[in-house]
C-alpha cells in the first residue's frame, strides 16, 4: 500500500537556495505563526536556525529575536 503524504508535516534541511525533504509531507509549519504552509509556495526559512517562515515580515521578526 503507498503511504500518502498530504496533510502530514514533511521534515526538511533548509539549504541556502533550496530546501532537502528527509520526511515527505505536503507541508511545513511555520516558526513564528503556527501557520501551514504548502511545500510549493515556502519561500523564507532560516539556514542557521534550520526553520520555515510563512513570509517575509515572520522571517524578519525571526531574525530580530535571540535564539
Amino acid at each position: 500500500m503507498l503511504m500518502s503524504s498530504k496533510n502530514k508535516v514533511a521534515r526538511l534541511h533548509y539549504l541556502a537556495n533550496n530546501f532537502r525533504v528527509l520526511t515527505a509531507g505536503d507541508h511545513v509549519v511555520c516558526a513564528v505563526t503556527g501557520q501551514a504552509i504548502a511545500l510549493e509556495e515556502l519561500r523564507y526559512w532560516s539556514v542557521i536556525k534550520q526553520e520555515p517562515y510563512v513570509n517575509a515580515e515572520a522571517s524578519t521578526r525571526a531574525a530580530l529575536t535571540k535564539g
